[in-house]
């Protein structure tokens, strides 16, 4: 059974709008953060966005340029990260993440993060 089903990718063009949502299928109880890294083709994957399951804080990296925003639906045991006036450079997949060890986001690395989705596809084209 997968454990994080990520949905909601897909080819915009830029200034458009996607939603990412982040399903937990199992364990949800045990995740502390859940939030988004990428990875374009030739690039290391990088975090995104980030919310803590038990309580407000959220984490943007300085490429969401306050143009992206993640909330959660705790009754859904699901995430959704809007991003809007999307670039081309943007285009990554996009991977859903949870951590279940420890309440510190940092270091962010995504060898901290113990479950992943499959990836999704996010094309913004100019």
């Amino acid at each position: 059974q997968e454990h994080l089903v990520e949905s909601g990718g897909g080819s915009v063009q830029a200034g458009g709008s996607l939603r990412l949502s982040c399903t937990a299928t199992i364990y949800a109880y045990k995740h502390n953060w859940m939030g988004w890294f990428r990875q374009a083709p030739g690039k290391e994957r990088e975090g995104v966005a980030f919310i803590y399951t038990g309580g407000t804080s959220t984490y943007y990296a300085a490429l969401t340029e306050g143009r992206f925003n993640i909330s959660k639906d705790i009754a859904k045991n699901t995430v959704y990260m809007k991003m809007n006036s999307l670039k081309p450079e943007n285009t990554a997949t996009y991977y859903c993440a949870a951590r279940e060890r420890g309440n510190n986001l940092q270091p962010l690395r995504p060898d901290r993060f113990e479950h992943w989705g499959r990836g999704t596809q996010v094309t913004v084209s100019s």
